[in-house]
């Protein structure tokens, strides 16, 4: 079989990939549940130092992620500057100030007491890292509009494999959503076409650290088979 073969004349490479038995399917995807279920939202983040080459990992398995017509509509951006997370954190505890005492529904507020979070945003400037995350509305070559395809949900699936790998690696982090969250562009200078998506705090968990004793659905909850 061809190593590579154009396709409507592009290049390809012939895939393949470790085949594994069931036994070995079962007992991975297994190991590999329980080892998630592990992982928690931890807002109590030590500031001891996580190096910055596991910060660099972290982000080329989150790039690694689907996304539309493969355009990549990501940038995270990557603060350890303990100026630039004090702006942040100041920032967002403004815009957090206000959703609280203004813009948040009574009832969202009820829900929110069982996870204990107020406007008080700390680990912004605690944790060794923040991980901003921004989605391109659209890309500039030569000054020139490039369109971007299903950006949110590239952006999102992402995420979603950077929090895995965060975990993976044996940190905890936050998924913060200030909202609105206009402030990161500015703080971080990011051009016209970035939008921010997310904001991640990152590192060790405290050893003082507690979390809501909460629990996941269960797959009859989450999941409709068709068979």
């Amino acid at each position: 079989m061809e190593e590579t073969k154009l396709i409507n004349g592009f290049p390809h490479i012939h895939f393949s990939r470790d085949i594994f038995s069931k036994a070995e399917m079962l007992e991975r995807s297994q190991s590999y549940f329980e080892w998630m279920n592990k992982r928690r939202t931890v807002r109590d983040i030590s500031n001891r130092p996580v190096p910055k080459e596991i910060i660099e990992r972290l982000v080329m398995t989150a790039s690694t992620a689907p996304s539309g017509a493969h355009k990549q509509p990501w940038t995270f951006c990557l603060v350890s500057n303990p100026k630039i997370k004090r702006e942040i954190r100041v920032a967002a505890e403004e815009e957090e100030y206000r959703s609280y005492h203004d813009r948040m529904s009574q009832e969202w507020l009820d829900d929110l007491k069982a996870i204990g979070t107020d406007w008080h945003k700390p680990f912004l400037e605690i944790a060794p890292w923040l991980i901003a995350v921004f989605r391109k509305a659209y890309d500039l070559e030569n000054e020139k509009k490039r369109t971007n395809y299903y950006v949110n949900e590239s952006v999102g699936l992402a995420c979603g494999l950077l929090i895995a790998a965060i975990h993976q690696a044996g940190l905890v982090a936050l998924t913060h959503t200030p909202s609105p969250m206009n402030f990161l562009s500015e703080v971080l200078k990011r051009p016209e076409n970035e939008r921010p998506f997310l904001l991640i705090p990152v590192g060790y968990p405290d050893e003082a650290a507690y979390v809501p004793d909460l629990k996941r659905k269960p797959l009859e909850e989450v999941a409709v088979f068709y068979e």
